[in-house]
């Protein structure tokens, strides 16, 4: 009998400011998973400079891709299809990737997928969960974006609730800032809150009228940013690590209760976690413990698996690939790509 061939892909992510390329072997062994972050350049602004990143992407890039084919121990003659984040995220980063991946697939006649950013989040969970199969709830909570979607089968996505606003990552970040812990907000929000009361000040948790399932977090933060002021102004001391558990147990609190809703009402048996406040451990705790609660079983990707990487958009195109998915030459970046469009 004919043993199956392996398929192996070759992925690349570059939407921010992680210049990422992995290997991964039939959509769930990760090989290599090579990430180059920018975070110490953006820290010295506060934030992510666009122009900036792009620039580091061209830089980084093609010795990311050699170290990825190296540590996997295969050449580009090994590799089946190119898959690359090509939306949603920043335009001129997106394009590094989007041209490289291209460029490969040209020259060493591989196909080419095209892999939305966020369909890789969710897809991080099947790495290091072998078990773990479509239909399933998965909460994506990140700097841009905080979406609940049900995962209806690979590659098929239907988003039942999202923000109206901020997302909670850039919640994280302007509360970081406002307390002066300065970016990456949300990591060292996270480190806080441990020495924090959560329960010391009273945020709101809002309730979008007429949709159960969306979220809002501008109100929160102003919240926040205004009892900063009014401390100030009364000349009050500001607990700082305070301010950063009670911030984070209002998020935690919305995003816990909103997906707990929404597995009762698709009855869903499994939740998932994906994004880079995934990485979050009170969200981490918090989701583990209402899930144990209900009975259901709760999956989350190991926090590397979480921030931006390249495995995650290799398993999102092994799926793709699978069904006969492929992207022509012309594929482009599409900043504002939207869940489940083609390009």
């Amino acid at each position: 009998m004919e043993t199956k061939k392996d398929i192996l892909i070759l992925a690349i992510e570059s939407s921010c400011d992680e210049t990422a390329a992995a290997v991964v072997k039939n959509g769930r062994t990760v090989l290599s998973n090579i990430i180059s972050s920018q975070i110490a350049l953006h820290t010295l602004y506060g934030g992510v400079v666009p122009e900036l990143a792009s620039r580091k992407h061209i830089e980084k890039i093609n010795p990311v891709i050699e170290e990825a084919l190296s540590t996997a121990g295969v050449g580009l003659s090994d590799i089946d299809a190119i898959g690359v984040t090509y939306g949603p995220g920043l335009v001129g980063a997106l394009l590094v990737g989007v041209a490289e991946a291209k460029a490969i697939a040209y020259a060493a006649k591989k196909p080419l997928v095209g892999v939305h950013h966020i369909e890789g989040h969710v897809s991080a969970n099947y790495i290091e969960n072998p078990d773990l199969e479509p239909p399933f709830l998965c909460l994506v909570v990140s700097g841009g974006h905080t979406h609940l979607v049900l995962v209806k089968d690979y590659g098929v996505y239907e988003v039942i609730g999202r923000t109206h606003d901020d997302a909670a990552g850039e919640a994280y970040d302007k509360v970081a800032r406002a307390i002066g812990l300065g970016y990456p907000g949300g990591p060292k929000v996270d480190a806080l809150a441990k020495e924090g009361n959560s329960h010391a000040i009273f945020f709101p948790r809002a309730h979008i009228e007429g949709a159960p399932f969306d979220f809002s977090f501008s109100g929160l933060k102003s919240a926040v940013l205004n009892y900063l002021n009014s401390c100030q102004m009364k000349g009050e001391e500001i607990n700082q690590a305070d301010v950063a558990a009670s911030f984070q147990q209002a998020v935690v609190d919305v995003l816990v209760e909103r997906a707990q809703a929404a597995a009762d009402e698709f009855h869903m048996e499994r939740v998932a976690l994906a994004g880079g406040v995934a990485a979050n451990s009170s969200l981490r705790a918090a989701m583990e413990q209402a899930c144990a609660k209900r009975g259901l079983k709760f999956y989350r990707p190991s926090p590397i698996f979480c921030t931006d990487n390249a495995a995650m958009i290799g398993t999102a195109a092994y799926y793709e690939f699978q069904k006969g998915i492929r992207s022509n030459l012309e594929l482009n970046a599409v900043p504002n790509l939207k869940i489940g469009e083609h390009g």
